[in-house]
């Protein structure tokens, strides 16, 4: 049986109080949200760091300087674009609503992208300036140069413990004291000096609409190079309300405590987490280095969450950290697992351990990220991603675009107000990337069953999940090819019990002398850590087709 076009089979699967269409018009813009919630929780603390904790007045207000120094200071113009490079700190959602507040673009950055990334999204954005931590400024540093920016804003871990309001506490320098490697950028500007000259002259409100872009969110490239998923304001207003539709329901406005360890410069804590507890005036915890397991743990003993994300990995890492099961779950509602498939060992020992299931959901940045979710009310784990969102439309096709039949499978894709509105200057891409009736090819091959829920069973795109991360093979052929002892190359990915998947690459020598030392070394510096191939296999040859392609299915 075919599922008829526009048919919402799902929607009796919707928890109670859950509508089947979402209004998006009562927010303009991401903008108008942030001042929503500052006027209505201004005194309820927003933002915590290490001990260290911002209100939702001081967020109004720093953010609000932030934008006035973009405005008055660099004199950039509604819709330039701002690159923000750090990790999870105080000073990420201050620069982030100050770049929104002021009309202008943010380009989310990955502060462990090496040299080379760093250059390419720089370059294809075309970012006027950054805001980057000093820990990280080397980076830049190497590619300054080449790339179009004309401000740097550099920024130190602890630049907003008790900034303005007093002095900095022994117990936040002894906790932010890291090593920085020594860098040189000519006329770099502090982020505390630029939101004190920021407040020394009037912000000047911008109005913006659903149309005006709000994040280029960068995602993997099928020729190698990243793309940048241009996200509008009302494609993120939408997905928020989606999102505050869907999990609204077990809020409390005021009260709730989400940890947010996932970057916020990764699309799917940055809406659910960042958005959607600003939008209900919760608090987020932000965990700045969630791989110091056991620091992580001490932080949870002492947060009294009441919500929590993550993906598999990192479930799996605290279930396995001494003094997990010790903490205090009492007031946790629910747990979001997100990024890649949460698998079935981990999701049992999460509910075990926290008393509470852990929900799946399914998203990518060009949906910014919602796409389906599993009901709150039957949360167990079923291997499934759960059932597409408030207005939204998901549609499984074969080769020729015709809907398969229910319990067939098919590439899973999607139209909604929250579907991108395209990759960044990239039209080629744009054709090929949507159906003749508008809906976004995800590349997943995903079944449907009869009461709608969708269950991801290949995938269409070489690409590979570590972690929750998209990597693509192309860009990893690409920089393993550079070394000019490498002959060919061919990138799979492989199973990993840690990882969900980890990149194996087969190599033909071009130099016997090659090592695998060597060519990881390589990978080293010119890819992100999650990107470096875990496992190099050295061959004498590659499977071919018969026009000489490399067939990595073959591989796999």
């Amino acid at each position: 049986m075919n599922q008829a076009e526009g048919e919402r089979i799902w929607l009796g699967g919707y928890m109670k109080g859950v509508p089947s269409d979402i209004d998006s018009s009562a927010y303009t813009s991401l903008a108008q949200v942030l001042e929503t919630s500052c006027d209505k929780f201004r005194e309820l603390p927003a933002f915590e760091n290490m001990g260290v904790g911002l209100s939702y007045d001081d967020v109004d207000r720093l953010s609000q300087d932030f934008a006035s120094y973009l405005q008055n200071v660099l004199g950039l113009n509604k819709g330039d674009r701002v690159a923000l490079m750090m990790p999870n700190l105080l000073q990420y959602p201050i620069a982030v609503f100050g770049v929104l507040r002021a009309g202008m673009v943010v380009v989310n950055v990955n502060p462990l992208y090496t040299p080379r990334e760093l250059e390419h999204q720089l370059k294809d954005s075309a970012a006027r300036a950054i805001v980057i931590i000093e820990n990280v400024a080397t980076t830049l540093q190497e590619v300054i140069d080449k790339v179009p920016l004309e401000a740097v804003i550099t920024t130190q871990v602890g630049d907003l413990f008790g900034f303005p309001k007093g002095l900095i506490t022994n117990f936040a320098v002894k906790r932010v004291k890291k090593m920085v490697p020594a860098w040189n950028i000519p006329g770099t500007v502090p982020f505390r000096t630029a939101l004190a000259r920021g407040k020394a002259q009037p912000y000047h409100r911008v109005t913006l609409t659903h149309e005006d872009v709000a994040f280029l969110q960068y995602t993997g490239g099928t020729t190698g190079l990243s793309k940048g998923a241009t996200l509008t304001h009302g494609n993120m207003v939408s997905n928020l309300v989606q999102m505050h539709a869907w999990i609204g329901p077990m809020l409390n406005e005021g009260k709730d405590i989400v940890v947010t360890a996932l970057p916020l410069y990764h699309i799917f804590a940055l809406t659910v987490n960042c958005l959607l507890f600003l939008r209900v005036g919760g608090k987020n915890i932000l965990i700045a280095n969630p791989r110091d397991m056991p620091g992580f743990v001490k932080e949870l003993a002492a947060s009294k969450l009441t919500a929590f994300t993550g993906v598999n990995t990192l479930f799996n890492g605290l279930l396995n950290t001494p003094g997990f099961a010790e903490v205090d779950f009492k007031a946790l509602k629910f747990t979001v697992g997100g990024g890649a498939a949460v698998q079935q060992a981990v999701a049992e020992k999460w509910q075990k351990v926290t008393g509470v299931a852990l929900t799946e959901g399914y998203g990518l940045s060009e949906t910014s990220p919602g796409v389906c979710f599993s009901p709150l009310d039957k949360p167990e784990w079923n291997g499934s991603i759960g059932i597409p969102l408030p207005s939204t439309y998901v549609s499984l096709r074969d080769d020729d675009d015709k809907v398969v039949e229910i319990g067939k499978p098919g590439e899973l894709c999607v139209k909604g107000p929250q579907v991108m509105r395209g990759y960044w200057n990239k039209p080629e891409e744009n054709a090929k990337s949507f159906t003749p009736d508008g809906y976004l090819r995800t590349g997943d091959i995903a079944v449907m069953d009869e009461k709608g829920y969708f269950k991801i069973v290949d995938r269409k795109k070489d690409m590979i999940l570590v972690s929750g991360f998209n990597v693509y093979p192309n860009e990893i052929e690409n920089v393993v090819a550079l070394h000019p002892g490498v002959m060919e190359v061919a990138c799979i990915g492989v199973p990993d019990a840690k990882t969900g998947e980890a990149v194996k690459v087969f190599v033909v020598k071009k130099d016997p002398n090659l090592t695998v030392e060597i060519l990881r070394e390589h990978c080293k510096q010119n890819l992100t850590g999650y990107k470096v191939p875990k496992m190099i296999e050295f061959r004498d040859s590659l499977p071919k087709s018969p026009v000489g392609k490399i067939l990595r299915r073959e591989l796999r």
